[in-house]
């Protein structure tokens, strides 16, 4: 991750607005699918409504209960709460035994098996003292039973951690990591660094893989940080670029991603470029969710909440510096949005009550 600038005051008031601005390589968020934007039969917005729970710290996975009531993890305590679906004060329901705070690294995301409560499985993506590893619990809703390891072994650092798991429409759990500061790893096969992989809710291969006894998915990620599918089931990636673009992708199956050989759009044989890119200064894509038609991107050091249309369009921005940076997004009951900031996780000066589920209406 980067330490955040200033974001200068014209773009800034212009994205706080709703603006949507023309995103090419000569502004400072040069971004947007190469097919040319189609104007929208209702006008894309998106407003928060409320707050669900203030005092979360270091919040960093958010996972939503059938019921409505969400849970999120705490990165540094490596500890596991419950926010009601009315909002109210969060309650702890455990911790990940195991789980260690390092740099970037901690307790991160979490995901519900998909036929919970029937299956109760709640599963962490944690950093311990030896790697990264996806682990699961039994959660009855208010406490959380012994873990079991689903995957051990992906490399660790203080950054590039990856961290992010969401199970797909095919009933598989898919994983985000990243290249753990050795970028190498990334073109590697046999590294699960640098990769989207896909295993069963257990941790075995799956058939349907497109390397023979391998959990990668997908490879040439640089440090993966939000997955999601839309409506047509085709899968979505947010990943933190080094210098130059930050990206959306759109992930296919055995495709090569380009770290460390490319960033951003490059048009090389071989690499698939990204939907959408940014510079740092506007993004440091985190969490991702698709609804409304678009897929939105909670952008940390960019402190806003980006909208990528998912059939081509002009990226838009909401909320540029009013909450902080944003860590997640995830659909809510009746088509609203969770919106979670990450502002006591030591980059910025935390504000009073932070940080905060916010509830966000989008059209």
């Amino acid at each position: 991750m980067r330490l955040p600038p200033p974001v200068r005051a014209p773009l800034a008031g212009a994205l706080a607005a709703g603006l949507a601005l023309p995103l090419t390589a000569a502004t400072p968020a040069a971004a947007g699918p190469a097919a040319p934007a189609r104007p929208a039969a209702v006008a894309a917005s998106a407003t928060v409504t409320g707050t669900v729970a203030t005092g979360l710290a270091s919040p960093w996975g958010l996972a939503i209960l059938p019921d409505g009531s969400a849970v999120v993890s705490s990165r540094d305590e490596g500890t596991v709460w419950r926010v009601p679906r009315g909002g109210g004060e969060p309650r702890r329901v455990g911790s990940v035994p195991g789980s260690v705070h390092s740099g970037e690294g901690g307790l991160l995301g979490l995901a519900l098996h998909p036929g919970y409560p029937r299956q109760p499985w709640l599963y962490a993506y944690t950093t311990t003292a030896s790697d990264n590893r996806i682990v699961r619990m039994r959660f009855d809703g208010s406490s959380l039973g012994a873990t079991q390891v689903v995957l051990r072994g992906i490399g660790k650092a203080g950054n590039h951690n990856g961290g992010r798991i969401a199970f797909g429409p095919d009933g598989m759990l898919y994983a985000g990591t990243g290249d753990a500061g050795a970028p190498s790893r990334s073109q590697n096969r046999s590294s699960l660094n640098g990769k989207i992989l896909r295993m069963t809710p257990t941790g075995g291969v799956p058939a349907g893989n497109p390397f023979r006894g391998s959990l990668v998915w997908s490879l040439g990620h640089r440090n993966v940080q939000g997955l999601a599918w839309d409506s047509r089931g085709r899968m979505w990636a947010s990943e933190f670029g080094q210098n130059t673009w930050d990206e959306l992708n759109r992930i296919v199956k055995g495709k090569n991603y380009g770290w460390p050989r490319v960033e951003g759009r490059a048009g090389r044989r071989g690499f698939v470029d990204p939907v959408a890119q940014w510079s740092p200064a506007v993004a440091s894509p985190s969490g991702i969710t698709v609804a409304a038609g678009a897929v939105w991107v909670a952008s940390l050091r960019g402190q806003r909440l980006w909208r990528v249309p998912v059939g081509g369009g002009t990226p838009r921005a909401y909320f540029a510096g009013t909450y902080g940076r944003l860590r997640a997004v995830a659909v809510a009951p009746g088509g609203r949005l969770f919106l979670m900031t990450n502002n006591t996780d030591g980059r910025i000066a935390p504000r009073s009550g932070d940080d905060r589920l916010l509830r966000v209406k989008v059209t």
